[in-house]
């Protein structure tokens, strides 16, 4: 596994307390897990989404990752509509491990209330926060 200070955690995404990610660009905000997250979890063989038109609230859980090690749910950060899921992820759920933020993402939503994002942590806190599970 690696040291936090390995951590790929790009400064433009918003991060969950539950290790979810967020990046809003034109009107909708994409989501995913991070590199926390999956170098938890080891090598990813399965990802379960919702359905495109899904209205789902924050905090709810949006789907699961199954892995060789166990298997996660995952929470929405921001509720809203799903507009569009990584269909990638079928095939290749491993690419939430070798790109969480760019291939790996898994749902793209329009939000319900865009200042839901404001409520997430940027970098810096959220390294704290890992620092501090240690």
């Amino acid at each position: 596994m690696k040291e936090i200070e390995e951590l790929d955690l790009p400064e433009d995404i918003r991060y969950a307390k539950s290790h979810e990610w967020a990046r809003p660009a034109d009107g909708t905000v994409r989501v995913g897990i991070d590199d926390y997250a999956q170098d938890q979890l080891g090598d990813i063989v399965f990802v379960e989404l919702p359905q495109v038109g899904d209205a789902l609230r924050r905090g709810e859980e949006f789907g699961t990752i199954e892995s060789v090690k166990a298997v996660a749910e995952v929470f929405l950060p921001v509720g809203g509509k799903v507009v569009s899921v990584n269909t990638q992820l079928e095939d290749s759920p491993d690419l939430v491990n070798r790109s969480p933020y760019e291939n790996g993402w898994m749902v793209e939503i329009e939000p319900a209330d865009p200042s839901e994002l404001e409520g997430m942590m940027g970098k810096d806190a959220y390294l704290d926060m890992l620092k501090g599970m240690e």
